[in-house]
């Protein structure tokens, strides 16, 4: 795997571990669930449940990046590549929820298109 691509996915992993934290750590926070439209204190705790779980979720896909670097050859790349395109994939579905979520779901999703881009041609 080119490094450029490599850099990418592992920019990928790092912020879905930082957004792990925040949903499943810091999530009674009212910086932290305003982040995601949260509009009060009972909706977070109301929510908090499936924050958790949603955190875990991009825990494991961060994971799974890191564990495809590490690993390398034809095996942790296609790790790397099923991480990034699930992510991918999250954040088209993210974004068809309507124009209020544009904005998380390219941050979400570019840096892992980038590297799966990057990928084919390099």
């Amino acid at each position: 795997m080119h490094p450029t691509v490599q850099i990418f996915a592992a920019l990928a992993a790092a912020l879905h571990v930082a957004i792990f934290v925040m949903e499943s750590v810091l999530w009674s926070k009212p910086a932290v669930w305003a982040k995601f439209g949260v509009a009060s204190q009972n909706d977070a705790d109301v929510t908090k449940p499936m924050a958790f779980n949603q955190g875990f979720y991009n825990l494991f896909l961060g994971i799974g990046i890191v564990v495809g670097l590490v690993m390398g050859g034809s095996a942790g790349d296609a790790i790397v590549y099923f991480a990034c395109a699930s992510i991918v994939g999250a954040a088209v579905v993210l974004a068809i929820g309507g124009a209020k979520y544009f904005r998380p779901a390219f941050v979400q999703g570019i840096t892992p298109l980038i590297a799966l881009v990057l990928a084919a041609i390099l």
